[in-house]
């Protein structure tokens, strides 16, 4: 993607060479000496009582400082904690109760029962394997569709129905549900579609793991974890221990992949801090992979029914939706949000849709709880109207492509109010949707289809157009200081989990002070630093912490005026700032910049005035809507059921892009974990039991290099947002939401009869379909079907 000539956009990564060459710092980096280790005793089952636990035989292990169980935990309350969303007819949220440590019931394969802490890791691992817990196993629900049924067992006994909220979308309107109603009644062509959104497994390269310590002196808690920011990270955990959050303090470091499942804090971390407590050492705990998958928040595992209304001549009227989503046993960080809020205000995408109608029931099962994962809602909300699109084209005769130009939002609509509520400010859809279909070539489509065929593989072309909305919670702060040794620190709350904020930061405080790159240090992952704001989610740290960058500059620079002024003896008004120094406009009297910091720092001392040069601010920014056009290309070898993406365009509209390095990556990592998911990645849970049976790489299929598209052409159209200083967008996402549904188009345009297939399309499920509809080699696809 091309870089805006306006912004910065040179030299590689920051991080990289201290990554590359094993310098970073992880959170399994900690200093070992004197350290405790913890393991968890984990629940072999999705639902079961506790009857006893027994830990005599290993309190006598060697090397054992104690045993925790939830008897230990006094005062530590749940781990939920989420905003309010409201129901249907005004209901709350029936929340579960997570305990740290079950308490009397588990609720999922793989939920903590107790913990041991041991002076090493294989004396904490062998006592473990002596901890006797006795179960009475109860029948366990892993399909959120079963347990809404009035025969399924109920899970808490406070919650009817295992129904946790039954959302009617971000506004509770009667009438709007009537009049959507009443117009797929009377449409002249109505597209239906069932889409599921399989469970995934997020699977970051760095599992998770934390080192908790206390300081008795102070009575204050430090706990070293990776996370997607420690501010956040902080209030949470401090919250779920009942204490004030000053006494606590979240240090993270290098952290080895997120893609949300580090945002919230985890059962493991209060108690973590309560042995650090008891024991009066260090205790550190990292997951092992397999611990990872039965503890780790999922991703996804939802089932829409979705519903498209068009007239005669093919426009949009009207979309309704239904969708299930499975919490899991209890709710995670932004559980609910993601699949409510966030799914329903990506509607009407890059489409004139007047009407829209959405529900979502959210569920308990005895699985392990579901998340935020890349796209949080993004992708499911795309997936189901670009299938919707094609379905409709199907129905009613019209091509594909002339469907989508038709339907697709004019440049002269916007900014366009959308029936969900938001108002997309900026875009041009259609320019974006001719740029892909030049990128991709699809003049030329026919011919290489009639190539394939003649190799004996059947070809297949998707399209994808997406809109999605970014920023998250909008307040988010920074803070510049002044050490003294000739540099500015840009110090930042949202946590780098590989997106390049130590790298686009920094650069982006030195273009706006016109200094050298090399003069301006990044810092985060200390909640100490006491900056507000929220994780790194969402695609949000460019929109809201780029906004706080940019206003705390200027904001330093005001104030820089008016202290010049004073020392340089000269008007405010007369004060300039160019190139590194405070000017006396048409004078040669200046003051550089890192001067006048030292000057400031030296006058605060001495009481002459309030402030020095460090200034911090927290803003309010908008949110936004990245949107762009994504074109797949697939073969199907019908004699194994192999699919191979062949070629892959994108034309993404991120708004202002700050740095083309780091843009291609998030679209290309994007794209990677779309395609995963499409063809290969499926959390499976045995619904007699409630065992995970992808438990491990060996069941559980991942990516790989050979996974991506031999071709893959990605391009900017970049239009500015209208709402924050950058006129950034975000891009994180940008790749999950738009592949999904361009893959599996693409596999339905070669294959018809996969039309109606599920996620993943396995080689296995592709064979069978090519057996079923008698494909033959050699033959081409349509005919084939027919």
């Amino acid at each position: 993607m091309a870089a805006d000539s306006d912004h910065p956009s040179h030299g590689p990564r920051v991080e990289d060479d201290a990554l590359v060459r094993g310098r970073g710092h992880f959170v399994d980096d900690v200093e070992k000496q004197g350290v405790a280790h913890a393991v968890f005793v984990r629940s072999p089952h999705a639902h079961a009582r506790i009857v006893g636990i027994s830990l005599d035989e290993a309190l006598k292990a060697p090397g054992v400082l104690g045993v925790l169980t939830a008897a230990d935990l006094e005062g530590i309350g749940s781990v939920t904690r989420h905003p309010p969303i409201g129901g249907r007819g005004g209901a709350k949220i029936a929340f579960s109760h997570r305990p740290c440590l079950a308490d009397g019931k588990v609720m999922h394969v793989g939920e903590a029962v107790a913990m041991v802490v041991a002076d090493s890791l294989p004396q904490a691992l062998d006592a473990a394997e002596l901890v006797a817990v006795e179960y009475e196993e109860l029948p366990a629900l892993v399909d959120a569709r079963e347990a809404l049924k009035s025969e399924a067992p109920r899970l808490f006994d406070d919650i009817p129905g295992n129904l946790a909220l039954d959302y009617p979308g971000p506004v509770d309107d009667p009438a709007n549900v009537a009049a959507v109603d009443e117009i797929i009644r009377s449409a002249a062509h109505v597209a239906r579609v069932t889409v599921v959104q399989q469970r995934m497994v997020m699977a970051p390269m760095e599992t998770r793991g934390g080192t908790g310590s206390f300081d008795a002196r102070s009575g204050r808690y430090t706990l070293r974890v990776c996370s997607q920011g420690a501010g956040p990270m902080r209030d949470m955990v401090a919250a779920i221990m009942g204490i004030d959050k000053q006494m606590l303090r979240v240090v993270t470091e290098d952290v080895g992949g997120a893609f949300g499942l580090k945002s919230g804090a985890y059962p493991e971390y209060p108690v973590l801090l309560a042995a650090a407590k008891k024991y009066g050492r260090k205790v550190h705990w990292m997951a092992s992979r397999s611990e990872a998958f039965n503890s780790d928040n999922q991703g996804r595992d939802n089932v829409t029914i979705g519903e498209l209304a068009l007239d005669a001549d093919g426009k949009f009227l009207a979309l309704r939706a239904r969708q299930i989503q499975n919490l899991g046993a209890y709710v995670a960080s932004a559980g609910i949000q993601l699949a409510t809020n966030n799914f329903a205000r990506c509607f009407p995408a890059m489409y004139d849709i007047p009407k829209i109608d959405i529900g979502v029931q959210c569920v308990y099962t005895n699985t392990i709880p579901t998340g935020p994962y890349r796209g949080a809602g993004r992708p499911e909300a795309n997936y189901l109207i670009e299938r919707l699109v094609d379905e409709a084209a199907r129905v009613t005769g019209i091509d594909r492509i002339a469907l989508r130009k038709r339907n697709l939002i004019p440049p002269s609509a916007i900014p366009y109010k959308t029936a969900m509520g938001a108002t997309f400010d900026s875009g041009a859809f259609p320019e974006i949707f001719d740029k892909a279909l030049a990128l991709a070539q699809i003049e030329r489509f026919a011919d290489r289809r009639r190539e394939s065929e003649a190799n004996g593989k059947l070809r297949g072309i998707g399209i994808s157009c997406f809109l999605e909305h970014s920023g998250g919670v909008p307040n988010e702060g920074a803070w510049l200081t002044f050490p003294g040794n000739g540099t500015v620190v840009v110090n930042m709350n949202v946590g780098n989990t590989g997106q390049g904020h130590a790298t686009i930061y920094p650069r982006l405080v030195a273009d706006k002070l016109a200094i050298d790159p090399a003069l301006v240090k990044h810092r985060q992952g200390d909640s100490d630093l006491e900056i507000k704001g929220w994780p790194s989610v969402a695609s949000r740290s460019t929109i809201t912490a780029g906004t706080a960058v940019v206003r705390t500059v200027e904001a330093m620079l005001e104030k820089g005026k008016m202290l010049a002024a004073q020392i340089l003896e000269a008007d405010e008004k007369d004060i300039a700032y160019r190139r590194g120094q405070f000017e006396v406009v048409g004078t040669d009297r200046a003051i550089g910049l890192f001067d006048l910091a030292v000057k400031a720092a030296e006058m605060k001392d001495k009481g002459e005035i309030a402030e020095s040069l460090d200034t911090r601010r927290d803003v309010d920014t908008p949110q936004t809507f990245p949107n762009g056009c994504h074109i797949a290309e697939v073969e199907i070898e019908p004699e194994t059921g192999e699919v191979a993406v062949v070629g892959y365009y994108a034309v993404d509209d991120c708004g202002t892009v700050l740095d083309h390095t780091l843009a291609h990556g998030q679209v290309h990592g994007g794209i990677a974990q779309g395609l995963g998911q499409v063809l290969l990645e499926h959390a499976v849970y045995d619904a007699a039991n409630g065992q995970l049976v992808t438990g491990s790489f060996m069941d559980y299929a991942m990516p790989r290099a050979n996974n991506m598209p031999s071709l893959l052409r990605d391009d900017s159209h970049p239009v500015p947002a209208t709402t924050n200083p950058l006129g950034v967008k975000g891009v994180g996402e940008a790749g999950t939401t738009a592949s999904l549904a361009a893959i599996m188009n693409a596999i339905a345009d070669a294959l018809p009869a996969a039309a109606q297939m599920d996620m993943p399309a396995t080689m296995e499920k592709i064979w069978r379909v090519c057996q079923a509809a008698n494909v033959q080699t050699g033959l081409p696809a349509r005919e084939a079907s027919d």
